[in-house]
C-alpha cells in the first residue's frame, strides 16, 4: 500500500439569499500539508441557483467563485494571497463569511493522491 498523507477540505456553497440560509455544494477546496498542495474544483449548477432564487446573479456567482480559485492558485490571481504559502491560503479561504460563496466545515482524511482527492470529492458531493 501506498503512503497516505493527512488532508483537510472543505465544501464551497452557494448560498443565493444570505438570509434564508439556503444553500448547495458548488465547490471543493483540498489541501494537504505534507505534499503543500491546496486546489480547488468548482462546479455551478446554474438550475439549483435558479431554483433556490429565480433572481440570482448568475454573472456574480461565477465571479465569487473565480476569486476563490485566484486565492487558491496563489500568483498574481491571488492578489494580497500572492505571497502566502499552500496552509494560510487554504485558512484565508476557509474562514466563514456572510456571502454568496460560503465555505462549509473543515473535515479531514487520508490520501496516497490529494489531486485525485481532489476529483473525487468534486463528483462525489459537488456534480
Amino acid at each position: 500500500m501506498s503512503e497516505r498523507d493527512v488532508f483537510e477540505y472543505a465544501l464551497l456553497r452557494v448560498v443565493p439569499r444570505v438570509e434564508r440560509g439556503e444553500c448547495f455544494n458548488a465547490g471543493v477546496l483540498v489541501y494537504c500539508r505534507a505534499k503543500s498542495f491546496v486546489a480547488v474544483r468548482t462546479h455551478l449548477d446554474e438550475s439549483k441557483l435558479r431554483a433556490l432564487d429565480p433572481e440570482a446573479d448568475v454573472t456574480g456567482v461565477r465571479a465569487a467563485l473565480r476569486a476563490v480559485e485566484g486565492v487558491c492558485a496563489g500568483g498574481k490571481a491571488a492578489g494580497q494571497a500572492a505571497r502566502d504559502d499552500a496552509g494560510r491560503r487554504f485558512r484565508w479561504l476557509i474562514a466563514p463569511r456572510s456571502t454568496v460563496v460560503q465555505p462549509g466545515p473543515v473535515h479531514t482524511g487520508l490520501t496516497a493522491d490529494p489531486e485525485a482527492e481532489t476529483e473525487r470529492l468534486l463528483q462525489l458531493l459537488v456534480r
